[in-house]
């Protein structure tokens, strides 16, 4: 009867071990606290004699942190970040993580994942390696011709291409598995970035299960993303959608608005305020004001 008791304990030992390290359930502290409401349009009309206008080119359909590339929507060059450095030749950027290899990165994107490797250091996780970063047109092109379609997108229909993505390792295991995968897709949100093929969204981004390739879009969309659980492709069409919405990201509060573009394009933008602007590499810009 011991015995039996003893497996029991056992079993049961086990069972909570597998659903605390594994992906189970997050901690609520891991979570966004977002709040999303639909955008009260009277204030709009209160505010409208303490507002800027605001001219929109058709060149910043292709400009910012929201620019959806897949197959159907190819990078443009003047999508590219224009502050790609070489890592090798600037190791005082690389902080709490390596390289495997020569690494080309937007100098202010590894600024931003510096302090989440940081924000990770804390916590006990530290192994992380840049495996790829940067990649220009000539680069993808020889990648794909190398290594096929299975393992390659064509030149211009990479992220990599933007210089807003990277993929991250670690030397333990494969990232699915790894602490350094399950604390990324748990935390980067809190540093703007996302996972940005994730296992059940394949259907949606046409790209299997990447847990080592993240995204930056910035705060609060990459909140917004993991609070409602939208992979790139689904938040433009919900912003599009919704036009407008106000959201509470960790007591800061936004205004995300969409537009699509037209000719001799105009937009109004509170006076005092802090803003970007970024396309979606389709049809239109997306305003996002900081109140």
């Amino acid at each position: 009867m011991k015995k039996w008791g003893f497996l029991l304990v056992l079993l049961l030992c086990l069972v909570l071990t597998f659903l605390y390290n594994g992906s189970f359930f997050e901690s609520k502290a891991d979570l966004p606290n977002v709040e999303v409401q639909k955008y009260d349009q009277s204030k709009d009309k209160r505010a409208s004699g303490n507002s800027q206008q605001k001219d929109i080119t058709e060149e910043q359909i292709y400009q910012g942190n929201l620019l959806l590339v897949n197959s159907k929507y190819p990078v443009h060059p003047e999508s590219i970040t224009s502050d790609v450095v070489d890592l090798f030749k600037h190791s005082e950027l690389v902080n709490g993580f390596g390289l495997l290899d020569r690494t080309y990165l937007s100098e202010n994107l590894v600024r931003k994942f510096s302090a989440m490797m940081a924000a990770a250091e804390k916590e006990g996780v530290s192994d992380f390696f840049i495996t790829s970063g940067f990649r220009d047109f000539d680069a993808q092109r020889k990648l794909y011709q190398e290594k096929g379609s299975a393992y390659a997108l064509p030149a211009g229909y990479s992220e990599h291409n933007l210089g807003l993505s990277l993929d991250v390792g670690t030397t333990q295991m494969a990232m699915a598995e790894a602490p350094e995968g399950k604390w990324i897709e748990q935390n980067a949100w809190k540093f703007g970035f996302i996972l940005r093929y994730p296992e059940n969204k394949t259907d949606i981004t046409g790209i299997q299960y990447e847990p080592w390739h993240i995204r930056y879009v910035g705060l609060p969309h990459s909140a917004i993303m993991k609070e409602k659980g939208f992979v790139l492709e689904e938040y433009l069409a919900y912003l599009k959608e919704k036009k407008k919405i106000s959201a509470k990201v960790k007591g800061e509060k936004y205004i995300i608005s969409y537009y699509r573009f037209s000719e001799n394009m105009t937009i109004r933008i509170p006076e005092n305020h802090e803003y970007e602007i970024s396309g979606d590499n389709m049809v239109g810009v997306i305003v996002t004001v900081y109140e």
